[in-house]
């Protein structure tokens, strides 16, 4: 069994694809390393790598972890995910939803608003 590190490269090449990775992984620097380290193997060597749900349920509960928190910046970059994981874009917009009862209408038509861009971006480019 990989280590939680390898693993977690693994399930995050997997979730953002090899070209995401490659960008942050060049940008990495001696200041941000630990955190990298940190999140690789917490978020996706232990969180993303469980098999307790599927990575489409994993990836709407992300999003709507996200928006409720107000998050805003790292949604365009789970919707991206989105293509990899099989949430599609109903699934998204039930999560959002839950979000604007649970979390409150703001944050979800935010949320919404991100989405519909980066969903727009996705096409344009042909993902």
């Amino acid at each position: 069994m990989p280590d939680r590190y390898d693993q977690g490269m693994a399930t995050r090449r997997k979730v953002l694809g090899d070209a995401h990775v490659d960008r942050a992984e060049a940008a990495k620097t001696a200041l941000d390393a630990p955190f990298q380290d940190l999140i690789t193997e917490a978020a996706w060597g232990t969180v993303w790598s469980s098999d307790a749900i599927t990575d489409r349920e994993r990836s709407m509960l992300t999003l709507a972890l996200l928006a409720a928190l107000g998050n805003f910046e790292e949604i365009p970059m789970h919707i991206r995910a989105t293509a990899r994981t099989g949430a599609t874009p109903g699934d998204i917009v039930e999560a959002f939803q839950h979000v604007a009862i649970y979390a409150g209408v703001p944050r979800a038509n935010r949320a919404l608003a991100i989405a519909k861009e980066v969903f727009a971006e996705m096409e344009g480019e042909g993902a």
